[in-house]
């Protein structure tokens, strides 16, 4: 795939034809606690690094969800994928709701929403979301010292502040990836998911949707992304993972793993 339009990372099956693509801001072939019950070790995976991230070149512009989506679809199209299974994780979310949004659900088959911030993230005047000057003092954060902001971030992350448990190899490999993005590609996503309304993009999923959401998410907190996003998407599967921080990929890899592959195969 040509390095100047990443997307997001794509799992495919070869009996019967069904992809299903994965995207996070992170490198998703990297990331850790792939098992057995891995959707990854069942289904052939086309993994990619967004725009500015991972592996994938840095250009100066184009991290807005509009052009987010177009790179999906460029992805998508050059390799002629059908019936995709979209799984979008934490900002991800909002990437493949505006490629639906904006490409239409043709060539895909389902759509998975896990940790979201759709459909809002920041605060409005109709939305009770974190406020302007929590995502100021985040960008703050990154532009000042960034390796020490991501470094502090891990615990709420991972919610290991509350309890949850991953080894000291996990922080060190999820501060490793998250300095190899561009810090204006950090910075300037930032601003996107906290800005980017995407409720009127739910009204456009036309698709099986399941959405997974931890209940003791301190990143992106359940109460105002997932359960809205579950009531607004037209025949949406809801499951509550209970005790479940933001990082649920790592900490609760195998049920989440176990309600995507029923998900992907129901």
């Amino acid at each position: 795939m040509a390095a100047t339009k990443p997307a997001t990372p794509t799992i495919r099956r070869s009996p019967p034809d069904r992809r299903a693509a994965h995207d996070d801001a992170i490198r998703c072939a990297d990331r850790p606690g792939a098992a057995a019950g891995d959707p990854a070790t069942r289904y052939r995976t086309v993994a990619f690094d967004r725009r500015g991230f991972g592996r994938s070149g840095q250009p100066w512009g184009g991290y807005d969800y509009d052009t987010m989506a177009d790179d999906i679809a460029a992805l998508i199209e050059a390799l002629d994928l059908r019936d995709v299974v979209l799984v979008g994780f934490s900002m991800g979310g909002g990437d493949v709701t505006r490629y639906i949004a904006r490409h239409g659900s043709g060539r895909v088959a389902k759509l998975a929403l896990v940790s979201a911030i759709t459909p809002i993230f920041g605060k409005t005047a109709d939305h009770d979301g974190p406020d302007k000057s929590f995502f100021d003092a985040l960008k703050a954060g990154i532009v000042k010292d960034r390796a020490q902001f991501l470094d502090d971030f891990n615990p709420i992350f991972y919610g290991t502040n509350k309890g949850m448990s991953v080894s000291q190899g996990v922080f060190k490999q999820t501060l490793q990836i998250a300095l190899m993005a561009s810090i204006k590609a950090t910075v300037d996503c930032a601003t996107a998911f906290a800005e980017t309304d995407f409720r009127p993009d739910m009204q456009k999923i036309d698709i099986p949707t399941l959405v997974v959401h931890g209940d003791a998410d301190q990143v992106v907190p359940f109460e105002s992304t997932g359960k809205l996003a579950a009531e607004m998407i037209r025949g949406a599967m809801l499951k509550v993972y209970p005790g479940a921080p933001h990082a649920t990929a790592t900490t609760h890899a195998d049920r989440l793993n176990a309600d995507l592959l029923a998900f992907i195969e129901g």
